[in-house]
Order: C-alpha cells, then structure tokens, then sequence
C-alpha cells in the first residue's frame, strides 16, 4: 500500500545541508517503492505544513540537532495529529543533550569518559577541571551533532579557544578525557541491535566532521572486526542505551573501545540517511537495502508492523 509522506529535511541548524543530502535519499528511496512524497523545509515551510496536515499520513523526518532532534519539531507534529518515524518529545530532548545523556548512562551502570557539563557562566572553573582529569581532554558542545564544535585540546593555552568554539554554538560545553582507541558505532532498529561498525580515520585523530562528511576520509567496517564477546557488549550497551532515553524505532550509539573496555559517547535520534551513512551500512549488514530501511521506518511511524527483515532481525 502506498501512502502519501511528508519529509522533511532542511531546518536551521548548523547541519542543514547534511539533513538536506539525507532527505535527497530518502525521497528517491520512498519514491522507489511508490509511496508519494512532498518535502518540507521547517527552516520556512511549517505554515504550509500546518494548512496541509491532513492531505498526509506520515512524517518522515531527516533532520539533525536543534530544532530537529530536540524534540521542537515532534512536538509540532503532534500537535497536527502527524505520525513520525523516531523518538518522541522526551526521548530527542534527553538525547540531544550530552550532559544529560552521560548522567542517564552512569546511572544505569554505563561507562563513559570521566568528565562534566558546565553552563556559560561556569566556564572559569573548566580549566581547573581539565587540569584535574589530565590533557588531553574533548571539549564540545552539548546539544550539537556531528562533531560540530568539537575540539581535542592537548595543551592548556588550546583550552580558551575550544571552549570559545563551543559556546559559539550552545549554552552549555561538555569537556571528558579524551581516550584514545577505536571508535565504534552500534544502531538499533526497532527493539534489535545492527551489526557493529567500527570507523577508521584516515586524516585525523578522531572522527570529526570532515571526516563524517568527505568521502574516503574514513574506512568504515562492518561487521567490525571485534571478539564476539565484545561485538555483544557493544550491541548491549546500545540497547540499553536506547532504552534507558525513552527512545523508539532506531537510534545509534558512538562509543570509543579501549582495549577491552567500551565506553559510550552520544546517542543519535535521527542518525544520517544517505545510502553511505553509518546506520544505512549497519542495516545492509543485517540484510536490509537501503530502500527496505526506509519503508520499516515509514511503516514504525504508521504503527504497523514492518515489511522488511533482514536474516539478523528476523523473530
């Protein structure tokens, strides 16, 4: 059955042109299988949206940071009577924020790097606290993605102008131990955790923006090459993850393995949607196009059960 999709993608964040890549393949993706799309910027188009709720039956949502996992725009859409795929108001809201996220892993027994959240006005006690965890520590924003603001400071006299690169963009700074290791990635569709992926980059020491979005600047392996036992323990801590933020449909978690130690990072709401992007890759693993993930999130948001499972997801 075909059914008539709002997407939207665009937005004001910093990651606009990101969001605008992903709802390019989303669009053709849902397209492909029949389904009729109309695409909506809710950097200008909510009005319009607004007046033409009804003639949809869903939203689909291809949107990153504020204003588009923040729970902003799925409070908009519930208020129209808009299905959508994804977490709700509380879950974008939880997720969003880092140091709110951090709290709710260590309260559930997650580990993640030593570390803190301060506000604007708290800024002068930053650098006695990173002298205290020890150089070189991450200093980021807390409710930005894609490594937006994102600075690894490895000398003292670096700290003032992360922290002014950061605050350029929030309210509020994130500052953990930077831990060297390798950097995996965990996404979970529906209440089933994909196959690992582990990120290598080629030109930088972490994976920063850049390197996210330059093709070839990053090798991208998956099923990561882990023991068994540690490729679970990932998938675990993404599930709970998943669940410890009230969050539904998908998400994907980014943690860091130190030797034999996994430690988490950030969840993602609405993880990127290009057919080379993180999640996508997982879900290809799993058995799942790119088309077929599409159409299971379009069919999650609907509330009804999806047409499409890969042999790893299979009940």
């Amino acid at each position: 059955m075909a059914y008539r999709v709002a997407l939207l993608a665009g937005g004001t964040s910093p990651e606009r042109e990101v969001s605008l890549r992903g709802g390019e393949a989303v669009a053709k993706a849902l397209k492909a299988r029949g389904h009729q799309v109309r695409r909506f910027d809710p950097a200008q188009d909510l009005p319009e949206l607004a007046a033409k709720a009804a003639g949809f039956e869903a939203a689909f949502l291809v949107l990153h940071g504020p204003g588009g996992e923040d729970g902003t725009i799925q409070g908009f859409l519930e208020a129209l009577g808009l299905p959508y795929q994804g977490a709700g108001i509380l879950g974008s809201a939880l997720a969003i924020h880092k140091g709110l996220s951090r709290l709710l892993y260590q309260k559930a027994g997650l580990p993640v790097p030593p570390g803190g959240c301060f506000l604007k006005n708290e800024v002068s006690r930053i650098p006695g606290f990173a002298k205290k965890l020890g150089l070189p520590v991450v200093v980021k924003p807390a409710t930005q993605g894609s490594s937006l603001g994102l600075s690894v400071v490895e000398n003292q006299e670096d700290l003032s102008p992360a922290l002014e690169r950061a605050l350029a963009l929030d309210q509020e700074v994130v500052v953990e131990k930077f831990l060297s290791g390798r950097e995996i990635t965990v996404g979970v569709l529906g209440e089933e955790a994909l196959p690992v992926v582990e990120i290598i980059p080629k030109e930088s020491s972490y994976f920063d923006y850049h390197t996210k979005y330059t093709p070839g600047a990053a090798r991208e392996i998956c099923p990561a090459p882990l023991p068994a036992p540690l490729a679970r323990k990932a998938q675990e801590y993404a599930l709970q993850a998943h669940k410890i933020l009230r969050l539904r449909h998908y998400s994907r978690t980014d943690m860091i393995l130190v030797g034999e130690e996994i430690y988490l990072l950030e969840t993602n709401t609405i993880p990127g949607m290009t057919e080379t992007s993180l999640l996508p890759l997982a879900a290809q693993a799993a058995g799942l196009s790119f088309e077929d993930l599409v159409e299971t999130l379009l069919f999650m948001a609907l509330g009804k059960d999806p047409l499409h499972k890969g042999p790893h997801l299979a009940s």
